[in-house]
């Protein structure tokens, strides 16, 4: 995984595992790996996965089963939406629309792209639209 600097590695990985739930590869309800073998997957300190597991508790996106491990809690999906939702509103879509204003972006070419990267990305066998 590539680290960005403008923010903290645990966010990082906390958005790698909402990231991994969200695309079923970590079902809700299932178990997802344990503080260590994270920690090698991501090849990061044990400590930094735990304050991330932490933060995901917090936000009751996975819970711990004692002695059994962690699991991606049934409403899973809907409260990395609402966090993920919360994130981009007030931190990303002000930079973006920032960005559009200076460059002068027309909104239509911007629903235009967001059609073709949505076909593209999760309809590949669709072809045009």
């Amino acid at each position: 995984m590539d680290f960005q600097d403008k923010k903290a590695i645990y966010l990082q990985i906390a958005d790698y595992v909402c990231e991994k739930i969200l695309l079923g590869q970590w079902p809700p309800g299932e178990r997802i790996p344990s503080v260590r073998d994270l920690g090698v997957e991501l090849e990061v300190n044990p400590n930094t996965v735990v304050r991330t597991y932490d933060f995901l508790q917090q936000k009751d996106i996975i819970y711990n089963k004692r002695g059994i491990g962690y699991f991606a809690a049934d409403e899973a999906i809907e409260r990395i939406k609402v966090y993920r939702r919360e994130v981009f509103m007030d931190t990303e879509l002000p930079q973006f629309f920032r960005s559009l204003y200076l460059l002068d972006i027309d909104l239509k070419d911007i629903e235009e792209r967001y059609k073709n990267f949505i076909n593209k990305e999760f309809n590949p066998n669709q072809v045009g639209s």
